[in-house]
């Protein structure tokens, strides 16, 4: 399997969210919130039960239900042991978007950047396509990379000279998956609850279609991928 196809893979596993015992209002707000996510929200029909809730399934599988005000309030729920759950999204391993473009895709890649320097170590794995397309990206990488235990390691097509860089390492690869994909990914140094990772196919130019995923299955398996297709070369 391709970076492409585990995009479209995911793109195929929908989830359905149904709207029970409130407005039209609401079920349109839900729409609205859920936009960007791999889910489909339709309205259902409820005589018994709580009112305005909402029920999460995928496919014949009963997932979590919730009140539409804590789903759309994006508030999470105490738990016992002090910490907090968000009923749906706490669901969604993966959320698809579409349609980005160039600066939705680099505040999309910040976040995992921003966990990966708050953590200190471990490994980011980032392509953008193209060397000068990484060019406007390699500032921030060489900062992360600043970090004694955080490596970081870079992938591109070579359409120009490779720049200058430092503690950095950039693979050049001459693969239709490298050029066509955007990917940011950090492998947690190991730490499950810290993986996370995001992952796009530019479908057409300066648009972007893919995920983002705290899933630690999904991101171990987007490493292997790149460390077993793709060795390294580069000596930072």
């Amino acid at each position: 399997m391709t970076l492409t196809e585990l995009i479209a893979g995911v793109e195929a596993q929908r989830k359905t969210l149904t709207v029970f015992n409130a407005t039209s209002a609401e079920t349109i707000a839900l729409r609205d919130h859920f936009a960007d996510r791999n889910i489909d929200v339709v309205a259902g029909e409820a005589t018994d039960g709580p009112e305005r809730f909402v029920v999460l399934r995928d496919g014949a599988t009963f997932l979590t239900a919730a009140s539409v005000e804590t789903v759309l309030s994006g508030e999470g729920i105490d738990t016992p042991d002090g910490g907090q759950t968000r009923p749906i999204l706490d669901h969604l391993d993966e959320t698809t978007f579409t349609s980005y473009d160039t600066e939705q895709m680099a505040a999309a890649s910040n976040e995992i950047e921003d966990r990966a320097w708050r953590v200190g170590a471990g490994t980011v794995f980032a392509g953008f396509g193209t060397v000068s397309d990484l060019c406007f990206q390699l500032d921030r990488y060489e900062r992360l990379a600043s970090r004694a235990s955080l490596s970081v390691q870079l992938y591109a097509v070579p359409d120009q000279e490779l720049p200058d860089h430092d503690d950095v390492v950039i693979q050049l690869e001459r693969s239709q998956e490298i050029e066509s994909t955007w990917f940011v990914v950090f492998d947690g140094n190991g730490m499950d609850e810290k993986k996370c990772a995001l992952m796009a196919h530019e479908r057409e130019p300066g648009s972007f279609y893919g995920f983002w995923t705290y899933d630690p299955g999904t991101v171990d398996w987007i490493v292997d991928h790149l460390l077993t297709n793709y060795t390294i070369t580069d000596v930072p």
